[in-house]
């Protein structure tokens, strides 16, 4: 068995070879650490979540309004999703619908609604909420950003309930239908503004930049030489 250093000076005296420890380098000593740099690394993150909500919304705003809700049109004889009617419906719009829909049909527009269409303004508001939040300093102006893409998906969420009860009532009448056209068309409309909203705030630069240091100030930190 190996001899603890100890032991090896009892029985060698001052002869004894002790092996020295030494302590890891520390990992990359180079390494610069400041408030800057925790910054940037703070906004790259977030870009990289904001690219995430960006490419999400894009793809489920095209399974929802370009793929799925096309495809229901083969169940209805041609006639659209009242959600693809940016300027909205009537009742004898839904009445054609209600001639041409069967339940398996309206179960599938109720179940686009409970899935994709639940998830693409939930992920788009979020996307938005962060893109504003990151890029916009001023708080009244934050504000008035961030309630475009709420109202949006407060308002498309009640719509697509609205839809499904329309076309869930074998005589809806005129306030249900009206109701349900109202908030698809404000729908439309809030993505719309949403989506110049974020164009805004990417193109025209609404962040205020950092104040820069003035040049003196690291000098006068540091510690002047004898």
């Amino acid at each position: 068995m190996a001899k603890t250093p100890a032991q090896r000076i009892k029985k060698h005296g001052d002869r004894a070879a002790v092996p020295q420890h030494h302590l890891p380098p520390v990992i990359n000593p180079t390494a610069t650490r400041s408030p800057q740099n925790a910054t940037r690394n703070a906004q790259n993150n977030g870009n990289l979540i904001l690219i995430a909500g960006v490419v999400a919304s894009l793809f489920l705003f095209w399974y929802v309004h370009l793929l799925t809700l096309n495809q229901l049109t083969q169940l209805t004889g041609g006639l659209a999703m009242p959600d693809s009617l940016p300027g909205g419906f009537d009742t004898a719009y839904i009445g054609q619908l209600h001639g041409v829909m069967d339940d398996a049909a309206r179960g599938q527009l109720n179940y686009v609604h409970k899935t994709a269409g639940t998830l693409f303004p939930l992920i788009f508001g979020f996307t938005w909420l962060l893109l504003i939040g990151t890029n916009v300093t001023r708080k009244q102006l934050r504000w008035g950003l961030w309630a475009v893409p709420l109202l949006f998906v407060v308002v498309r969420l009640w719509g697509n309930v609205a839809v499904d009860s329309v076309l869930a009532s074998e005589t809806p009448d005129a306030g249900q239908v009206a109701l349900a056209s109202g908030l698809t068309v404000a729908g439309w409309a809030l993505l719309v503004l949403s989506l110049l909203a974020g164009a805004a705030v990417f193109f025209l630069g609404a962040k205020t930049p950092l104040q820069r240091r003035p040049q003196g100030a690291d000098s006068a930190t540091q510690p002047k030489s004898p």
